[in-house]
């Protein structure tokens, strides 16, 4: 079970050849935390800098060493500044000043990390780092792809992101880490679906007539299985022995032996099969009949055990969490049907105006979008299953603009929940954003922007801390320079707060260090700094070598954040040069206020947290600063 700190966790698989300095360890108040890191650098005595580091810790109870299980730690990686070790006191500020997401307390290293990916209507996908609060995300990156994505699956370990490209004949595999295209799996046409199988050996991806399997670990081709005309959707059992795919033009259901990667039948269903999941529950598969309409349920051997009718125009169909009701959306008809899985036979069926085309689960409720606006309903999973009884359904806005508004349709979820919290983020294309939905909320708490780009599907990489094996909490990041490093660990119940120590030695190509620099307000001594409030205004500043006090040109990577005290809105921009070594950067401020602005640039090795800072007042149109 998913948790963690801001239920920020993931599982981190074994890999072969890390290696493992030794272990530290810290008791207070009856709990014992082992520290240790291991890395795949090849050397027993250090980890070396820009090389991907397992951090380990084991939590136990001193009295019983029993380890302590289902808890919520939370972990940084920060550099020491003037190189003594973080006492109790500053180990403690570092804490409360990490988890208070302060603009200039960024850790060297975030163990609890998540981020917001966006499938784009062009070859793109956006990482958004949603640190610094709604309204104010950070594009983090962008990855290229070959051509517009249509699918995407991550693994577990939240390693790797696998991206059907249909135009390419194409899967790009994504390494998160360094969030590159890192190689590509060539597939007969037009891969569509894809999906990993429960265990993950093999990836499967959907193309014109039939499905191809690849080795997850080694990329190498492992089946090509004929079947039939798609559109084609996948679902697997639980033991991942079988898998059942739709072939929507050839009017059948084939069942696929993974194990064996032979067809052990093809179903015929009737024309148009649309949509096809698993319940855990039945242990069958349920097909969506669009075109002859009804929801055939489909057993290991290929037989149809149930026909379940219903309009023709079915869109698409899942399971809930625990397998017990199929949920079918019809925007055609703008009906919703569930399906009790244990007698295969429809329970409930409610009228949803405004073309009913997608469902999502939480463990708590079912989310199901309207594409003819923004609006999202939900129903409590609780209040399902009495017959012909009135579904309980309340909704929200998750946005502005109609979700079918986006000029490129994709299968993949627009709706995913947020890992460890009652939430969801909900991408509407026609915005280009991503909305935050917190459970019980009326509306969005906030959106991530995405900068100019329509999220046609969202996604969460979870990069975070998680329970492996009994009471060992563990995740990989990869260390960015070499130094002496806090590990800045933080248990909130019961209460521990410590900092271990990491020596990171520099990799064999490892750059100079940072330049020291300069940066300082380019208008004259004794010129007013004021800036008034709604009105365009230009902040030139300087960049110095500071041994030479020589400008510093040509700057490409130059970027400023400027943000209103204490924090409360933010902007972000790069800097453009007007003269050598003088740049400038134009914003409007939004209120009265004392404006800061700091500045970032990796050629100099400048970050945001540095001590450079600029310091704005915004007066209001008759001059009065704030109070």
């Amino acid at each position: 079970m998913r948790g963690g700190w801001r239920g920020i966790l993931w599982v981190f698989t074994a890999a072969a050849g890390f290696a493992q300095p030794p272990a530290q360890k810290v008791v207070q108040d009856g709990v014992a935390v082992e520290f240790e890191t291991e890395s795949g650098a090849g050397s027993a005595a250090s980890i070396r800098s820009r090389s991907d580091v397992r951090f380990r810790f084991r939590i136990s109870d001193t009295a019983s060493g029993n380890p302590l299980q289902s808890l919520r730690p939370a972990a940084w990686l920060d550099i020491r500044r003037g190189g003594q070790p973080a006492d109790t006191q500053s180990c403690t500020r570092k804490v409360a000043s990490f988890l208070g997401d302060s603009l200039l307390s960024i850790p060297s290293l975030d163990l609890n990390a998540w981020y917001v990916l966006a499938m784009n209507e062009d070859a793109t996908i956006s990482v958004v780092n949603p640190r610094f609060g709604f309204g104010g995300s950070q594009l983090l990156t962008q990855i290229d792809l070959d051509s517009p994505a249509s699918d995407w699956v991550l693994t577990d370990d939240q390693q790797r992101l696998f991206v059907s490209m249909p135009a390419s004949d194409r899967v790009a595999v994504v390494d998160l880490t360094s969030w590159k295209v890192i190689a590509r799996l060539e597939v007969p046409s037009r891969p569509e679906r894809i999906a990993l199988e429960p265990g993950e050996r093999l990836l499967w991806v959907s193309y014109r007539d039939g499905v191809a399997a690849f080795d997850r670990q080694s990329l190498k081709p492992a089946a090509r299985i004929p079947t039939s005309a798609g559109p084609h959707e996948l679902a697997f059992s639980p033991d991942r022995s079988l898998l059942f795919m739709t072939n929507s033009g050839g009017g059948t259901v084939s069942v696929i032996d993974t194990a064996a990667a032979q067809k052990i039948a093809d179903v015929p269903t009737g024309a148009g099969p649309s949509s096809i999941a698993f319940s855990v529950l039945s242990r069958v598969a349920y097909a969506a009949i669009r075109e002859d309409g009804g929801i055939v349920a489909v057993d290991s051997r290929g037989g149809i055990v149930a026909r379940i009718p219903t309009d023709p125009g079915i869109r698409q169909l899942r399971a809930s969490p625990d397998g017990r009701f199929v949920f079918a959306v019809n925007p055609a008809k703008e009906r919703l049907y569930i399906v009790d899985a244990s007698s295969n036979r429809l329970v409930q069926t409610a009228v949803i105006h405004g073309g009913p085309d997608q469902v999502t689960f939480t463990n708590t409720l079912a989310y199901i979008r309207r594409r003819s606006d923004a609006t999202v309903l939900m129903v409590p999973l609780a209040g399902i299953g009495v017959a012909d009884a009135p579904l309980p359904l309340v909704d929200f806005t998750g946005g502005h603009l109609p979700f079918s508004k986006g000029s490129l349709p994709s299968p993949a979820d627009s709706i995913v929940s947020v890992p460890g919290a009652n939430a969801v983020l909900v991408a509407n294309p026609a915005d280009r954003a991503v909305y935050y939905y917190q459970e019980g909320m009326a509306a969005p708490m906030g959106q991530f922007q995405n900068y100019g780009h329509e999220p046609r599907a969202v996604m969460v990489a979870d990069r975070g801390l998680e329970e492996g094996p009994r009471g060992v909490y563990q995740t990989t990041g990869r260390v960015p320079l070499a130094g002496k490093y806090d590990v800045v660990f933080f248990l909130d119940s019961p209460r521990l707060v410590h900092c271990f120590e990491l020596d990171v030695a520099p990799a064999p190509d490892e750059p100079a260090g940072p330049k020291p620099v300069i940066v300082r307000s380019a208008v004259s001594a004794g010129s007013d700094m004021s800036l008034q409030a709604g009105e365009s205004a230009t902040v030139r500043f300087q960049v110095l070598d500071a041994s030479t006090q020589q400008p510093i040109a040509r700057l490409a990577d130059l970027r400023a954040l400027v943000f209103l005290l204490p924090g409360v809105w933010q902007t972000r921009q790069a800097a453009v040069e007007t003269a050598p070594g003088i740049y400038e950067i134009q914003f409007t401020p939004p209120s009265t206020g004392t404006y800061q602005a700091y500045f970032e640039s990796s050629s100099l090795g400048l970050k945001f947290n540095s001590p450079h800072a600029l310091t704005f007042i915004a007066r209001d149109r008759t001059g009065k600063a704030p109070r």
